[in-house]
């Protein structure tokens, strides 16, 4: 690692809305950013406007010589990926492996271990847009889940913290639930807000979009207040409940 343990040199594994945004956030932070590996031309040139100067290289490449690999890829595929690595031996002993998908604990990183890799997992629980302004300014309001062995989780924590969020652990046994939970919430929020202006735009109203968002915030914040875990759909259609 560098001489400042405090400052990794970070590779970012994925270069769709979370791995950019998760880039952007980690060199700003004050972290090096060395390079992001990407297969598709679209998502590389991305990476060219959002972050000038960053390498753009193959996963084998990128692994090399840095302190903490970030794979923002779908959850399903860390583990076959990082047992390809293993078997070209691609990984070095003490560095930091973390992935981003809500789905898993650290156990994805199992094949590496008996290499003496560093395993985490570090998940915003936000909505990614792929626009890092706004997803950084998400980011700082957001909890972040972590999950790592004992010994490396006051890292990840850090990390978390370093991001501009506040860590909350959520262990490999939890993680079928925290993701189902985040699903629910992401898509039907879409889904309910969708209709709400479709509705309002059939009726011919104007800034339907400005005159939904006060409602939605407050019913959001009454909803989560109030932390009512079920509810009779019947309860939803009784007016204003004055």
């Amino acid at each position: 690692m560098n001489s400042d343990t405090t400052r990794l040199r970070v590779s970012v594994i994925g270069a769709g809305p979370v791995g950019i945004s998760i880039a952007k956030a980690i060199s700003d932070a004050g972290h090096t950013l060395s390079a992001i590996a990407t297969t598709d031309p679209t998502r590389a040139a991305r990476v060219e406007t959002v972050l000038p100067g960053v390498a753009v290289i193959p996963v084998i490449d990128a692994v090399q010589g840095v302190d903490l690999v970030l794979f923002a890829i779908p959850g399903d595929q860390i583990a076959d990926l990082v047992k390809g690595l293993v078997s070209t031996d691609s990984l070095t002993r003490g560095q930091l492996l973390a992935h981003t998908s809500p789905n898993y604990g650290y156990s994805v990183f199992d094949e590496a271990l008996g290499l003496g890799i560093l395993p985490m997992a570090i998940h915003p629980a936000i909505k990614f847009t792929g626009f890092s302004s706004i997803d950084k300014a998400r980011i700082v309001d957001s909890y972040i889940a972590v999950d790592a062995p004992r010994a490396v989780l006051p890292i990840v924590q850090t990390l978390a913290i370093e991001l501009g969020g506040e860590p909350v652990h959520v262990p490999q046994e939890a993680r079928e639930k925290y993701a189902e939970a985040i699903s629910v919430a992401g898509t039907f929020t879409t889904l309910i807000v969708g209709q709400a202006i479709t509705l309002l735009e059939d009726a011919g109203i104007d800034k339907s979009r400005n005159l939904l968002a006060g409602i939605f915030r407050s019913s959001l914040e009454e909803s989560l207040r109030t932390a009512v875990p079920e509810i009779d759909p019947a309860d939803l259609f009784d007016g204003d409940n004055q």
